[in-house]
């Protein structure tokens, strides 16, 4: 790794390199701007400054719903230059809804596109904020004109706030995840080493950055190791194609790696210079894993996080990388497998329980919800992540759904992953869901909502017929629908809340 990731302060990682070599590359974007290390830094000063000139002093919050962009970039780092709290929203987010985090953040300043100003300005005066200013995603924006030098960087505390990640709310309103500068660094520090990340590495970025996998893990990375990213404004799956001879790392969710399979320019020689494929956001199904890897001769590393935990397991990048695990745990960080109800671990391999966590990664708290930070915690400071999952006995974490997820029929446990498995496998299927929904006679019924491939001869009663000789009766659907697509949110993850709702009165 380069220099940059000699110190654990992840607003120095840009700093030592643009004072060392500040002429290296940092990114170029997918219409050919190019930025240096040097000339990233000094956009961060000239917003760092712009920060200044509207008041904004450590602690205090900055909330950022804008495009895709290096300014974008460059406002984080600002933030951390000052010690203040990044917020970053994500751009599908209604005016309504950012009344919600303008209101619960209460930040100093709120920076949105140039086309939005005009309808967040009063929301933002209802909610006290000072200030709405903008950056576009072409280099310009009304935060951009404020001239004012920047303070220069001062050290900041390891326990420092550097960003809120509101998380999706499918149950409540959206909590935001407080994580600190040590977390920011820790985590990024650990998966450069992990990762083999160097100075000469390029990362091919098609991720949106208002999330942990775009912009904690991909360029906080990226600065921790000094290296380089292709950065696109969205995941265009010809684009990727044509900008995978250049690139040496590419991270990306589930749906990057399904649409590329589809893609007729994949091949071993558009890989060749790549020496790593990571996943993560959402589950990879295996089937996907193999395919990929028979196409390209890479096998996919997966990896598993969380908006409050950051990174907490990868496979391996020497050793096997097992289809449909998500590895051991990180170096320094520990992960346990716990009764959900009374918290006591359960240490026999492939017992299925409550994954739990533990480390430098693990974020704070929730914001202004002590509460619910209390409630999330165990009291020897391991986080209930809300996952269920197993651990084999070499330490590999399997991923079987979310708690909520779990479907309880007919006082019968049944975790949606296994019976989606069994459906995936079935020729002519291209993925399926698999929820509760209220059942008069079972409490819950055991509902698959299935994506066919096109031209499939499947019905209900032919998978129901196939299940029967893979699944105990008590797992079977007890209904089978058949959708388009599956409803998800920006990362690719399937929104099974959304699912539930949808067909709640389907046994009425």
């Amino acid at each position: 790794m380069s220099n940059a990731a000699a110190t654990d302060d992840p607003s120095r990682w840009l700093e030592t390199v643009a004072a060392d070599d500040p002429e290296r590359p940092l990114l170029e974007t997918g219409d050919g701007r190019r930025l240096n290390y040097g000339q990233m830094a000094a956009l961060t000063r000239r917003l760092a400054g712009a920060l200044t000139a509207l008041e904004v002093q450590p602690g205090d919050r900055v909330v950022a719903q804008v495009e895709k962009s290096p300014e974008a970039i460059a406002l984080y780092l600002a933030c951390l230059h000052l010690g203040a709290t990044f917020v970053p929203l994500n751009t599908a987010y209604t005016f309504a809804e950012l009344e919600y985090f303008l209101g619960d953040a209460a930040p100093c300043v709120a920076v949105v596109r140039p086309a939005d100003r005009q309808q967040v300005q009063p929301i933002a005066a209802a909610c006290g904020v000072k200030h709405v200013e903008t950056l576009d995603d072409g280099g310009g924006g009304s935060l951009l004109d404020i001239g004012s030098d920047a303070p220069p960087s001062a050290a900041h505390a390891p326990t420092t706030l550097a960003a809120l990640l509101y998380t999706s709310g499918t149950t409540g309103r959206s909590k935001g995840a407080m994580l600190t500068r040590a977390n920011l660094s820790s985590n990024a520090t650990t998966l450069a080493q992990a990762w083999r990340f160097s100075s000469h590495d390029v990362l091919l970025h098609a991720l949106p950055i208002f999330h942990v996998h775009g912009l904690f893990v991909a360029i906080n990375t990226v600065l921790a190791s000094g290296s380089s990213m292709l950065f696109l404004s969205k995941f265009d799956a010809d684009d990727i194609i044509r900008l995978l001879p250049r690139a040496s790392v590419m991270m990306g969710v589930p749906t990057f790696y399904t649409r590329l399979l589809q893609h007729t320019g994949l091949n071993k020689h558009t890989v060749r210079n790549v020496r790593l494929f990571v996943s993560g956001s959402a589950p990879l199904l295996a089937e996907t894993h193999r395919e990929f890897q028979a196409r390209t001769g890479h096998a996919i590393l997966e990896r598993y996080g969380m908006s409050e935990t950051l990174m907490n397991t990868s496979n391996p990048y020497d050793g096997q990388r097992i289809p449909g695990s998500v590895g051991p745990a990180l170096p320094g960080v520990e992960v346990r497998i716990a009764d959900p109800d009374s918290g006591a671990p359960l240490p026999e391999p492939d017992a299925i329980g409550m994954i739990e966590v533990r480390g430098p990664n693990v974020f704070s708290g929730y914001w202004r919800m002590p509460e619910k930070t209390a409630s999330e915690f165990r009291q020897d400071g391991f986080f209930i992540t809300g996952d269920l999952g197993k651990r084999d006995a070499h330490g590999y974490v399997y991923i079987v759904g979310r708690g909520k997820d779990l479907i309880i029929t007919g006082g019968y446990n049944v975790y949606p992953i296994e019976v989606e498995l069994e459906i995936d496998a079935l020729p002519g299927v291209n993925e399926s869901a698999v929820i509760g929904v209220p059942h008069a006679d079972f409490g819950e019924g055991v509902t698959a909502v299935v994506v066919l491939n096109k031209n499939a001869a499947l019905d209900e009663a032919s998978i129901r017929s196939a299940l029967e000789q893979r699944l105990a009766k008590f797992k079977l659907p007890k209904r089978i629908v058949f959708v388009a697509e599956l409803p998800r949110n920006t990362m690719g993850k399937v929104q099974k809340s959304a699912l539930r709702e949808r067909y709640r009165d389907l046994y009425q």
